[in-house]
């Protein structure tokens, strides 16, 4: 099997290190990233000037780039023949809630989604690395165990490791996004010649992180594993639309 790693941190992130070490001996890994930290890319594609692979002595290979930039050009240009799977992070910092939607990390493996075995995201809910072997482990029995899963196409699974050692961890959780409350204002700085500019503040606190959580399962000591898919339509609306533009015509 060849599995195509990628990550949001960067091409020289430890996170990234260690995942491709869980993998290396289980698959032939290919690890294309970005050339620096994309944290927070979402699913943006580069669209106005061209990407420039660049293979690093270690094999790695770093573009100047997005995540979805990395993996899209990966499956769709430079790898022949193309990976069985897309497999994203190790993240340092979690990706919970109303995160995934702004998680370069995440939208590494939803570009993945065409493939046909499911797409994994990876987050360890640390910025330290003393623990990231934990991660590594999971994400090693995680991906060894995909071929027993029988999931709809395009699912991608979005996993949260938390920051302890292997031996207190108690177990693994299946999860639904919970929710952040709104994030705080963007800070204003003023540059030494007077011009303005703002800082994007930090996510939201915690709002919704009840039992059945991403949130709640982390914060218990397990690892959160909630399924993802990319169809967004709000199918509890259309009652409600439907009259509303019964009532238009």
């Amino acid at each position: 099997m060849r599995i195509l790693i990628s990550n949001d941190d960067g091409v020289s992130a430890p996170g990234l290190a260690a995942l491709h070490a869980a993998l290396a001996d289980y698959a032939e890994c290919v690890v294309i990233a970005p050339d620096q930290d994309k944290s927070g890319a979402s699913s943006s594609l580069t669209l106005d000037r061209p990407l420039h692979p660049h293979t690093l002595a270690n094999g790695f290979v770093s573009i100047n780039g997005t995540p979805t930039d990395c993996v899209h050009l990966g499956i769709h240009g430079l790898l022949d023949p193309q990976p069985d799977m897309v497999v994203s992070g190790i993240n340092l910092g979690a990706n919970l809630g109303d995160d995934v939607l702004y998680s370069g990390t995440v939208a590494a493996a939803l570009e993945g989604r065409f493939l046909q075995r499911p797409s994994f995201a990876f987050s360890f809910v640390s910025r330290q690395l003393d623990n990231l072997p934990t991660a590594a482990y999971f994400a090693r029995k995680l991906v060894q165990a995909h071929d027993q899963l029988d999931l709809p196409p395009r699912t991608v699974l979005n996993v949260n490791i938390p920051n302890l050692p292997l031996d207190k961890i108690r177990g693994i959780q299946l999860t639904r996004l919970g929710h952040r409350a709104r994030a705080a204002a963007p800070v204003q700085v003023v540059d030494p010649r007077g011009k303005a500019g703002y800082w994007i503040a930090a996510a939201g606190d915690v709002e919704d992180g009840g039992p059945g959580t991403d949130f709640h399962a982390v914060m218990q000591g397990y690892v959160s594993i909630t399924p993802l898919q990319l169809d967004r339509t709000f199918g509890e609306a259309f009652k409600c639309l439907e009259g509303w533009l019964e009532g238009l015509g």
